[in-house]
């Protein structure tokens, strides 16, 4: 027995006691895994040193065809222990559970292959990874040449040392020409490196081939043996009465090297496909991309792989914001691009579908097979690698409209979470950070053959937390599509009839409801009941696998929209440095920028009292009680759809942030708050509005209305009116390009007043005074802005702090008072010294530069914010 033998058992689940014994009574890993979780080696007793020893080994590089035997000094092991990094225990807890939570009918074994190990997303690795030049072999029946994975390929993207050993193990096992017969008769059986690492055009005629090749007989003793493990073929152990016996079931090995391959022509389909998009949008982006990554350059990498190694953590493209273009626009393109993508999405799920045949599933039609209950480590790496950088891709789509749109393939991958998650064995990747390259360090050629790569990989958002966003987003939709109702109320206690009765009425409604509603209102409600059956299944899963507290402290580290953070959480020690307080100030803005919340106001409840429909804390009241239980399918498909956006797109930083709060009953009352951009003379000052989504709403603008106004008094830009008025050609008050049925969105509102309207010299949004930037006319309105925003946008909603962002005002100046300090005096030394004008008129006369500000109240009203800013801090 080696070493490499026992860590696979270990792995599986056995401790190391149990592994030595099971591999001394059986000549290979499969059987003896095997019998182990049969329960045969259950009664030999832990060995605490040696189980020490074997968990605790160090990380390996991979072997390059240039030096094979080379897996790691064992000064090169030490290093990477210490890289630094601040892990985070995902296992923690799991001792804690053993013998409950972990152990699984099969045995006592913990079948968790990742239980004690420890993973971050501040880890970094850096591996040197391979490219050799591919060898290609004819295909005797169609005559065609095809190209085989190379080592190098097959390992590529494995930053983990241990699943680096069994891939290089497996890939050398099945290059091997041949195999000894394993009844002992001294024949040996010859096998094709072809056989299992071709590359077809297509992955069924790679199975199909493979199948037929896979089993052979033996020229001396005719025993069939499985070329793969190089075991006897029987079916006598297999307990499948319905089907024939499917000879790729036969062992792990099988499972292990056709996911891989399978796995690997995904991968390549899937970059195929985004390089062409590449092309057709810009070909300079293929150039800039290659100019951009260290070390590569176009005589040194391959598109592939300037397209695998360049898509660091999945960044998607910036879109573009503000105003929407012309109603007449021609949108034939588009619909040749839908077309297109379409086709793209529907290989990729054919695909998908094929491969997900040979995951471990313990649920398949007509039972397990040996490989669904002996996971080949190597399945485990190719998962944790390649179907992880397909699936973080398509998890970082920040549309829940467009992953509708494309349902065919996001279902199917929905159907591969929900089958990696239900295996135990498969479960914990769901919960660990995905390793994706951030560089690229060194491309250096041996021998004009090989090709070396020091790959840095760091960690990043693993699939339930990429889930989450897209999770938070189907919340919403779902609440949209639900439209204006008042929630149920139950009694807290019903018999097992009411129970029955309750569920019964629940369907019928639900079938109604169904029956009623438009086809594209259908689909995307069944859609996002499917990512939440997907995110429910998952956390089932982890829960059984791993425990309560593990999925707890996993929770607490998501995203979160159903309940304000206390402002308590976010304190800023003394002395903290600037990027500190700035980290803390995105992270809590990024968990508060979207909340639902009662804006109603509470009802006196007097006998008088005839209609019952709820007022709100709103400038639009009266607009939405007309609305009240009304059932427009189309708004509600908007509303839905704009509510997935904004629970996850709202943009936040230190520099400015936009705020939403949604009513909890009524989705098209809502409120918003915008931090004045850093640069500006609005900076740092509290910006209101009501929005209401009306009746025909996406066929027409929203209603927005200004709030920060000191009671109507203050015109805060040429845009934005004493009375609340706000001009925007967007909303179809003003000229210009206006609001596109279906296309235009709330998001691109806001931000085209955050961006447009709050901007770093207002008095040019005057249409009068547009030629005048730079000017003393000019400077003057934005010193006058500046009063007008300490007065009223800061101190006012300082003191008297509108509903329903309290919290969020106090939390913003307490955050920021460093830099507010800064800024306040900094304005008051730069201050005109003329008074505030209300309606921001233009001015003239020379300006100056300087100015006590004591005669217009500036100084007064600054000394008063500080001192309410510090009154936080306390």
């Amino acid at each position: 027995m080696s070493e490499t033998e026992i860590q696979q058992l270990v792995e599986m689940g056995a401790t190391v006691a149990q592994a030595r014994a099971a591999l001394k009574q059986y000549k290979n890993v499969e059987q003896a895994a095997e019998r182990f979780f049969e329960g045969k080696f259950d009664h030999i007793k832990d060995d605490d040193v040696e189980m020490s020893s074997a968990t605790d080994s160090k990380p390996v590089r991979p072997a390059t065809p240039a030096d094979d035997d080379d897996m790691g000094s064992a000064d090169e092991q030490e290093d990477d222990d210490d890289d630094g990094g601040d892990y985070a225990d995902y296992d923690s807890d799991f001792d804690e559970m053993n013998g409950i939570a972990g152990n699984v009918s099969t045995g006592n074994a913990n079948v968790d292959p990742y239980s004690g190990v420890f993973f971050s997303k501040d880890r970094k690795e850096d591996v040197i990874e391979i490219e050799e030049v591919p060898e290609t072999m004819l295909i005797p029946e169609t005559n065609e040449t095809v190209t085989l994975l190379t080592q190098g390929k097959w390992m590529k993207g494995c930053p983990e040392g241990g699943e680096q050993g069994f891939l290089f193990s497996l890939y050398t096992q099945l290059s091997s020409p041949s195999a000894p017969c394993p009844q002992d008769c001294g024949a040996s059986i010859s096998r094709s490196k072809g056989d299992f690492f071709a590359l077809h055009p297509d992955f069924s005629t790679y199975i199909d081939r493979l199948r037929s090749r896979v089993t052979k007989i033996c020229p001396r003793c005719h025993s069939k043996v499985c070329l793969a493990c190089g075991e006897p073929v029987s079916v006598d152990h297999e307990k499948h009465v319905t089907t024939r016996e499917d000879p790729l079931f036969h062992c792990s090995n099988l499972q292990g090297v056709i996911l891989g391959v399978g796995l690997s022509m995904l991968e390549q389909m899937f970059n195929e496909q985004n390089q062409d998009q590449v092309d057709v949008g810009d070909s300079s982006i293929r150039t800039s991309k290659r100019r951009k990554t260290d070390g590569i350059t176009s005589h040194d990498a391959d598109d592939e792989d300037v397209l695998y190694y360049t898509n660091v953590q999945g960044k998607k493209a910036k879109g573009g914001t503000g105003y929407d273009g012309d109603i007449t626009e021609d949108n034939t393109g588009q619909l040749k691009a839908l077309a297109a993508q379409r086709s793209k999405d529907e290989k990729i799920g054919k695909l998908l579908t094929a491969i997900r045949v040979y995951l471990p599933n313990l649920n398949r039609e007509g039972g397990g097979r040996t490989s669904d209950y002996l996971v080949h480590p190597t399945a485990l790496a190719h998962l944790r690698r390649r179907f992880n950088y397909v699936c973080s891709n398509l998890l970082r789509n920040d549309s829940l409209a467009d992953m509708s749109d494309r349902s065919i393939l996001y279902f199917e991958l929905l159907e591969w979470l929900e089958t990696i998650s239900n295996h135990e064995a498969l479960a914990s990747m769901m919960a660990m950070p995905i390793m994706v390259v951030a560089s690229v360090k060194a491309i250096n050629a041996k021998n004009g053959q090989i090709r070396e790569r020091t790959v840095v990989y760091e960690g990043s958002a693993g699939p339930r937390e990429l889930l989450e966003g897209i999770a938070i987003q189907a919340q919403a939709a779902l609440k949209g599509l639900e439209g204006n109702k008042v929630p149920e109320t139950l009694p807290e206690e019903l018999t097992e009839e009411q129970k029955r009765m309750t569920v019964d009425m629940k369907e019928k409604v639900e079938e109604e409801i169904a029956a009623a509603i438009s086809d594209e209102n259908l689909k995307l409600l069944l859609f996002c009941r499917r990512i939440l059956a997907t995110v429910k299944a998952i956390d089932r899963s982890l829960r059984d696998t791993k425990g309560d507290a593990f999925v707890d402290r996993l929770h607490s580290s998501l995203p979160n929209i159903s309940a304000s953070t206390s402002a308590v959480q976010y304190r800023i020690e003394v002395g903290a440095s600037e990027e500190t307080v700035q980290r803390s100030y995105f992270e809590w803005a990024t968990r508060v920028r979207f909340e639902y919340c009662d804006l109603t106001i509470p009802t006196t409840g007097g006998e008088d009292d005839v209609d019952l429909t709820p007022h709100y804390k709103f400038f639009y009241d009266n607009e939405a009680r007309m609305l009240a239980n009304s059932d427009i399918p189309k708004r509600s498909l908007a509303i839905a759809k704009e509510l997935a956006i904004l629970t996850t797109n709202l943009p936040v930083s230190w520099g400015s942030s936009i705020f939403l709060r949604v009513d909890e009953t009524r989705v098209d009352v809502i409120k918003a708050l915008i931090t004045g951009p850093e640069g500006t003379p609005y900076h740092n000052g509290c910006f209101l509005f009501d929005i209401f989504l009306g009746p025909s709403y996406n066929q027409s603008p929203p209603s927005v209305k200004y709030m920060t106004t000191n009671g109507g008094k203050f015109r805060f830009n040429p845009n934005l009116y004493a009375d609340g008025k706000v001009c925007l050609s967007l909303l179809g008050t003003w000229q210009g390009p206006g609001w596109v049925s279906g296309k235009s969105t709330l998001l691109q509102v806001l931000i085209s007043i955050q961006s447009m309207i709050l901007c770093d010299e207002p008095y040019l949004n005057e249409p009068a005074w547009s030629s005048s930037g730079g000017t003393p006319q000019s400077q003057a309105y934005s010193a006058n802005v500046r009063r007008m925003v300490v007065k009223t946008a800061m101190l006012g909603n300082l003191k008297n702090p509108p509903e329903p962002f309290a919290d969020v005002i106090q939390t913003h100046f307490r955050l920021k008072a460093r830099s507010i300090f800064s800024q306040l005096d900094k304005w008051l030394s730069t201050d005109d010294g003329k008074p505030t004008m209300p309606d921001g008129g233009a001015y003239s006369g020379t300006f100056k530069s300087e100015g006590s500000g004591s005669s217009n109240g500036l100084a007064k009203d600054v000394e008063e914010l500080k001192k309410l800013i510090k009154t936080l801090e306390d």
